[in-house]
Parts: structure tokens; C-alpha cells; sequence
């Protein structure tokens, strides 16, 4: 009875031992701080902001970023106090090489939509007050790569759009308004 009895316990730590783990989203958050460069920006304007999401099974997954952009078209002496800040929800693609736990790197892409809010509060070349709220959408591609299990540091280039024409009109868009950023960001997961 007693070879059964271990046989039985053997046979169950075996069975736990083997059995598949149970799949976890693996989140994130990842303060930035960018460059915004491009169409509708006077190029090198600075940006900050966060992203935060998770990836279920390891490739696929969703994000939410957010981005302030302050003096965006130009000093404030010129536009006076003007701002551009982005809120978007994105799907992420991104392969987990070395793991999902661990020190590794993880090449991603992403996409989605969400709102662009431009604000213009007068100045010298430009003495109006405007704030708009667009429908936009951004694609972009980076890389996170980790240090350990919690750490690392993330890579990003993202274009920024909104869908339909501006009416920023004393600004001379030529249709939608348009940028480009570049930034880098610790990531903690």
C-alpha cells in the first residue's frame, strides 16, 4: 500500500510540475520624455508624457499614451501660451526575445486612435485664442529592453495625426495637422 500511496504522491508533484503555467498579462508603465520634429511643428520642440498597457501571452497586447507637448509651435513670445496634447489608445505588437521575465528585448509596433488637442492663447505673431479637439491617430515602432524582471528602457518613433482638416486656419495647415516624435523612457513592468 505504501509503494502505491508514493507512487500516487510522485505521480500528482510530476503532473503539477509539468502542467502549463497559467497565462498572465504583463504590464507596464514608461514615463518618456521626446522630440517632436516634422510637417506642423517647428522642429526639436520638447514633449513628455507616459504610456501604460499590458500584453497578454507575450505578443499581442494594448496601451494607453498620453503627451504633453508645451511651446509646441514656437515660443511663447511668439504664440503665446501654446500647447499639444495627445491621449491615445493603441493596440501593440511585440515579440518578447530572452523571455517575458528576465533580462531581454522586445522590438514592438504599434497603432490606434484617440484625441489631439491643440490650444493657442494669443501672442505677437498670432493674437488669437484657439482650442481644438481632434479625432487623431498615431503608428510607430521602438524596441523595450530589460535590464531584469521590473526595469529597463524603451525607444520609440511615433507619427501623429488627426483625421479630418484643422481649424487652426491662421496657422496655414495644409489639411490635417501632422507631426513626428522620437523618445526614450525608463519602463517598468
Amino acid at each position: 500500500m505504501r509503494r502505491v500511496i508514493k507512487s500516487l504522491v510522485l505521480s500528482a508533484a510530476v503532473a503539477v510540475a509539468m502542467a502549463p503555467a497559467a497565462a498572465r498579462a504583463e504590464g507596464y508603465v514608461s514615463p518618456w520624455a521626446g522630440i517632436n520634429f516634422g510637417a506642423d511643428v517647428e522642429d526639436g520642440r520638447g514633449a513628455f508624457g507616459v504610456n501604460a498597457g499590458a500584453m497578454g501571452g507575450g505578443i499581442f497586447g494594448a496601451e494607453a499614451s498620453f503627451g504633453y507637448s508645451p511651446s509646441f509651435f514656437g515660443t511663447e513670445n511668439e504664440f503665446g501660451n501654446n500647447t499639444v496634447i495627445d491621449l491615445m489608445g493603441n493596440l501593440i505588437v511585440g515579440i518578447p526575445i530572452g523571455g517575458q521575465s528576465g533580462a531581454g528585448f522586445r522590438p514592438y509596433v504599434t497603432g490606434g486612435i484617440g484625441m489631439i488637442r491643440t490650444q493657442i492663447d494669443g501672442g505677437t505673431l498670432l493674437d488669437v485664442s484657439i482650442a481644438d479637439n481632434d479625432l487623431g491617430w498615431n503608428v510607430g515602432a521602438g524596441v523595450m529592453g530589460f535590464f531584469n524582471d521590473h526595469f529597463g528602457l524603451r525607444g520609440d518613433l511615433r507619427y501623429l495625426s488627426n483625421f479630418s482638416d484643422t481649424s487652426l486656419d491662421d496657422l496655414d495647415f495644409d489639411g490635417t495637422f501632422n507631426y513626428w516624435r522620437a523618445s526614450v523612457g525608463v519602463v517598468i513592468r
